[in-house]
């Protein structure tokens, strides 16, 4: 054995300084390959949570949208009699905060549709309503379809509507 090596054996701080010569580059390269590593990591979980910022921001506005649909058939399920009054012909709004005078179901009317501008955004509603006469005209049998929608990316301009369907028979 060569008087080099010999002495490596027999003396452990030579020993460590020969092997921490040969090893101090690839201890940085380790180091800087975890450190990418982990900044993809963490890169990748940022954009999960501003996925799921998105996707929650989405099912609330939905379950809004359910909510207020509901409230209508509700509102005109307590005022049978005008069931033909809460037509509305197509899409309509209006402001929030706004409120009419008039029947009953004018202002449910105006309340509905002011509330789904405050609580949607760009928010507007339909009610189509279809009465089949019966030969007592307290069983008639009323159609309601309500339709509420929404501009989706929320960027100001009307192009991408997102809309929630009920049809139910009072």
């Amino acid at each position: 054995m060569s008087e080099s090596k010999s002495h490596c054996l027999h003396n452990p701080q030579a020993m460590m300084r020969s092997m921490s010569r040969s090893q101090r580059g690839f201890t940085l390269v380790e180091v800087l390959i975890a450190v990418l590593v982990l900044a993809i990591g963490l890169l990748g979980l940022a954009g999960l949570q501003a996925s799921s910022l998105r996707f929650n921001n989405d099912a609330q506005l939905r379950t809004q949208a359910t909510l207020l649909a509901y409230d209508m058939v509700d509102r005109m399920r307590a005022n049978r009699a005008q069931a033909a009054d809460y037509d509305t012909g197509g899409f309509n709004s209006a402001n929030c905060g706004d409120t009419s005078g008039g029947s009953m179901a004018a202002q449910d009317t105006t309340d509905w549709l002011a509330q789904l501008d405050c609580l949607l955004p760009r928010g507007e509603g339909s009610i189509a309503v279809v009465i089949t006469p019966n030969a007592v005209p307290a069983y008639n049998e009323i159609d309601v379809t309500i339709v509420v929608r929404w501009d989706e990316d929320r960027d100001g301009v009307p192009d991408n509507y997102r809309q929630f369907q009920f049809r139910t028979r009072l």
